[in-house]
């Protein structure tokens, strides 16, 4: 949250106040939209496999309860990957209007 916050705000300082603040700079929202970048990629992936896992245990599946419990799992995990992939856009959306800010 305190990364979160700051990125909503540049221009603020890291750490205590004291001589050895550093301020945000370019360089640092710039890594920040890689590393976002890299992260969503990984949780695509994660999603992928995740979705292939699941397509097996509900093809290899004995009985319809299983069956249905699978497609309910992966419907849900499907959901969770999805909803982490928004929130990585989002953040790499208020890091991309930071950096504008930064260079204005």
């Amino acid at each position: 949250n305190y990364l979160y916050n700051l990125l909503r705000k540049p221009g603020r300082f890291l750490g205590n106040h004291s001589n050895n603040t550093k301020v945000l700079t370019k360089e640092y929202y710039k890594k920040k939209i890689i590393d976002l970048r890299a992260d969503m990629a990984k949780e695509k992936e994660a999603k992928k496999r995740d979705n292939e896992r699941y397509a097996a245990l509900i093809k290899g599946a004995s009985t319809p309860s299983s069956k249905a419990s699978y497609r309910k799992r992966k419907i849900d995990a499907a959901a969770s990957h999805d909803r982490d992939i928004e929130r990585y856009k989002r953040q790499i959306e208020d890091a991309k209007e930071a950096l504008a800010r930064l260079k204005k």
